[in-house]
């Protein structure tokens, strides 16, 4: 089961955030931000564990504190369709019906904020600049659901597997070393391939010098430019 949590780094109710990240500070958003989560709770869930079901009621949705969270689907057929890998700071479960079409579970060890649909449209309704943030973020998700058609629909094994890496090097704010927290399979139903082409593309850049691969969890880059290129190819 799922396990809450107390509101560690809460004072007076109020979340702590970086004192330099003044930006956010000036744009409104940490008013905004703090707002939303007086009404959400923080759970947190261990490796593989659902944190919701396909046919679950969609009462709320989540943001995710720490650990990443992948979005999936079940085919008739077995087979595991990935939409999506969520990190901190992401929001995912916005769906806009009544029941989910996905299930969402833990990669690693997880924590969220769980956050009620009603409350949280009340607080939206009365804050500017949260609605701002929320737009923004479905908007993203807009973008990058277009990339994964293209991803999906047009490009070689090798342009898949080099963009899914140049994406998580970006997503995760690393230039050289990128700690990657789901598996190999995971990877190839993220990119629609068999976890064996996935691992033969991964041999092929690494003894192209285009990477290395410490662990199966680790991957470091030695040429951007030539994996850049992959992606293009």
């Amino acid at each position: 089961m799922y396990r809450q949590v107390d509101n560690n780094g809460y004072l007076g109710g109020r979340a702590e955030f970086p004192a330099t990240n003044i930006a956010v500070a000036q744009s409104g958003q940490l008013d905004a931000i703090v707002a939303l989560e007086r009404i959400g709770t923080r759970l947190t869930f261990a490796r593989n564990q659902e944190i919701y079901a396909e046919g679950d009621s969609t009462g709320c949705w989540y943001k995710v504190i720490s650990g990443t969270v992948r979005i999936s689907k079940l085919l008739a057929d077995g087979r595991r369709y990935i939409a999506e890998f969520c990190f901190a700071g992401d929001c995912f479960g916005l769906d806009n019906t009544r029941e989910r079409l996905f299930s969402a579970e833990a990669v690693g060890e997880v924590a969220v904020m769980r956050l009620p649909r009603h409350a949280s449209e009340q607080v939206i309704d009365q804050n500017p600049a949260l609605a701002r943030l929320l737009r923004e973020t479905m908007m993203r998700d807009l973008a990058n659901a277009h990339g994964r058609m293209l991803l999906l629909g047009r490009m070689t094994a090798a342009e898949r597997v080099a963009t899914f890496l140049i994406e998580m090097f970006e997503r995760c704010d690393r230039t050289k070393r990128l700690d990657l927290p789901m598996s190999r399979n995971d990877i190839a139903d993220y990119l629609g391939l068999t976890i064996e082409t996935v691992c033969r593309v991964l041999s092929g850049f690494k003894r192209d010098g285009i990477i290395t691969v410490p662990n199966a969890h680790s991957i470091e880059l030695r040429d951007r430019e030539a994996l850049e290129m992959a992606a293009e190819a």
